[in-house]
């Protein structure tokens, strides 16, 4: 399986609405709206080892139950314009 099939999957057993959003603040726009599918499609851009990386926290975010969302939130800022 490759890394996109099993974060798409992931993304679908965590029941994650793609096409919600949250806002984050950008450093010359102000206020962004990002939704979570456009974060998902980044990560699916990233590099290999970013890829990798992205991939061990969420198995551990998960591992313990956790919510996913605030971890793509985090992501999701550097998107902010």
């Amino acid at each position: 399986m490759t890394f996109n099939q099993w974060l798409d999957t992931f993304i679908e057993e965590k029941g994650i609405n793609l096409e919600q959003s949250f806002e984050a603040e950008g450093p010359g726009w102000g206020t962004n709206v990002i939704p979570y599918g456009v974060v998902v499609e980044r990560i699916k851009t990233a590099p290999p080892a970013e890829k990798a990386k992205i991939k061990d926290i969420l198995v551990k975010i998960d591992f313990k139950k956790g919510d996913v969302l605030p971890f793509l939130r985090h992501l999701g800022k550097a998107l902010a314009l």
